[in-house]
C-alpha cells in the first residue's frame, strides 16, 4: 500500500470491500499511461448514449468486450464498428491479486479470469447514476480501481436505487471489490472532488475508474 499511514480495509457490505491505497504510486502511473493508449482506440474514448436518448457524462472505453447499455459486443457498432482492444493479461493478474487482498484469502483469486474491462473518465462535473452491473452472465466479483481525484461512491442494496446505501470516499489508488451477496447491488458516483488527485500519478485532473468483470459470454 502507498502513503505514510495505511488506512484500514473495510467491509462495506457482505462481499463488498474497500481497500484504501491498494495501488502503489508506480502502478497508478503505469495504469494512467496504459489508459491513455487504450483511449486512442481502435475504439476511442467516447460518451455513451443511453437508450432513452440521454448521454452519459463520463467518457468510456472498453477492453475485451465493448459495453453499451445493456449488452456486450465484440465490435463497437455504436461508435465506429471496430473490434475493441484485447483484454490485457496484466489486468487479469491485477484482478486476481485484488481478490486475495480484499477478501484476505490466498485462494480468493483462483479461477478468476476477467475478460472485460471498462475504463471511465470523470471530469469535475461527471456523475454516475445508481445502477446494477447486470449485463454479465457471471456472478464473479467486480474489481474496481480508482486513480486521480477522489469521489463519493454510493453503494446500495440489491433491491432498488434508494436507501439503504452507504457513501464511501474513494481516493487515488483505492480498490473496491463487490461480489457474493453484494454482486448485484446498486451503486453510483454522485460527486467527484476536483483538485484532490496527485499530479504525480500522471493525471493532472479528473478521475479514472477501471473495472474488471467476468462476462461469462465465452467466445
Amino acid at each position: 500500500m502507498s502513503g505514510l499511514f495505511e488506512l484500514p480495509r473495510t467491509e462495506v457490505a457482505p462481499g463488498a470491500v474497500h481497500v484504501p491505497g491498494w495501488l502503489s504510486a508506480a502502478e497508478q502511473r503505469e495504469l494512467v499511461v496504459a489508459c491513455r493508449e487504450w483511449a486512442r482506440g481502435p475504439v476511442p474514448l467516447r460518451q455513451t448514449r443511453l437508450p432513452g436518448g440521454g448521454v452519459m457524462s463520463v467518457r468510456s472505453v472498453s477492453l475485451g468486450w465493448h459495453w453499451q447499455p445493456y449488452r456486450y459486443t465484440r465490435t463497437a457498432d455504436d461508435v465506429n464498428g471496430a473490434r475493441v482492444a484485447a483484454f490485457p493479461d496484466r489486468l487479469g493478474e491485477l484482478g486476481r491479486r485484488a481478490l486475495v487482498d480484499a477478501y484476505e484469502d490466498e485462494k480468493a483469486g483462483e479461477g478468476y479470469a476477467p475478460d472485460a474491462g471498462l475504463i471511465n473518465f470523470y471530469d469535475g462535473d461527471a456523475r454516475m447514476g445508481m445502477h446494477q452491473d447486470r449485463e454479465e452472465r457471471s456472478s464473479a466479483p467486480v474489481v474496481s480501481l480508482s486513480i486521480g481525484d477522489s469521489c463519493v461512491f454510493r453503494f446500495g442494496n440489491t433491491e432498488g436505487r434508494g436507501r439503504p446505501y452507504r457513501d464511501v470516499e474513494l481516493a487515488s489508488g483505492d480498490l473496491f471489490v463487490f461480489g457474493g451477496e453484494s454482486r448485484f447491488a446498486f451503486h453510483g458516483v454522485p460527486k467527484v472532488r476536483p483538485g484532490t488527485g496527485d499530479p504525480a500519478t500522471g493525471l493532472a485532473a479528473g478521475r479514472l475508474n477501471i473495472t474488471l468483470r467476468v462476462t461469462g459470454l465465452g467466445g
